[in-house]
């Protein structure tokens, strides 16, 4: 059991070091890499921007259609009651 208990510590150990060493060799960003990163979030930024700017429009456009089609719905009204009176001349 102590020497189960051991190996379990001592493996565990090892793989943090090697964790710990694999984080030390990563550590570093040169210029390049930092100004496409840069340029990445400049792009992030403005395609946010972007899907903002085509939210509103698209409210609009709802908006828009919306209004029209209560128009229609007016006018298909308006047409059924000329109808109707219309009928109603004729069977007079």
């Amino acid at each position: 059991m102590e020497i189960g208990k051991n190996i379990r510590r001592l493996v565990l150990v090892l793989v943090f070091a090697v964790i710990a060493i694999g984080f030390a060799g990563c550590g570093g960003v040169n210029d390049t890499q930092m100004l496409e990163l840069n340029n990445l979030k400049a792009e992030v930024n403005s395609l946010k921007a972007e899907s903002e700017t085509l939210k509103q429009e698209r409210e609009e456009l709802q908006k828009s259609i919306a209004e029209r089609n209560a128009k229609l719905e007016e006018c298909k009204k308006v047409t059924e009651e000329t109808k109707a009176n219309l009928n109603k001349m004729k069977n007079q």
